[in-house]
């Protein structure tokens, strides 16, 4: 998976701005290319989980359309956890076809990993920063 360094800095600030919540956010391009990040409210507002409107989604992937992309990945943040998927991370993962980042804070130094979940099987995929 390919993700925009612009993206990638935007994406990593995004999740240390919300601590000690939760962040979460929509990627979207083409080509695999994640190039356009979407920052999503976490209606939880939760420290171990997030849930993002249907209605933000809905207003996201109208954005997205309009732009000639489509979803490319879907992120968010384990403020105190690791970066794999959690059992609720992966019974949500409803676009298998999107990468999912995670973007693990522990400890200062941020860790993001990325997967791809499919009828409740987790796979890895290599992350590529370009410009």
């Amino acid at each position: 998976m390919f993700i925009k360094r612009a993206v990638w800095e935007e994406m990593i600030h995004h999740c240390k701005e919300e601590l000690p919540m939760e962040a979460c956010g929509l990627l979207s391009g083409n080509n695999r290319k994640c190039e356009t990040l979407w920052k999503m409210k976490n209606v939880k507002q939760n420290t171990h989980s997030f849930e993002i409107s249907q209605k933000e989604i809905d207003k996201a992937f109208h954005s997205i359309e309009k732009k000639g992309q489509t979803l490319t990945g879907i992120y968010h943040s384990h403020p105190t956890g690791a970066p794999y998927p959690s059992h609720q991370d992966i019974v949500n993962a409803h676009y298998p076809k999107a990468a999912y980042f995670i973007i693990s804070l522990v400890p200062n130094i941020p860790q993001v990993k990325c997967f791809r979940i499919i009828k409740n099987r987790v796979i890895s995929i290599e992350i590529k920063v370009v410009n």
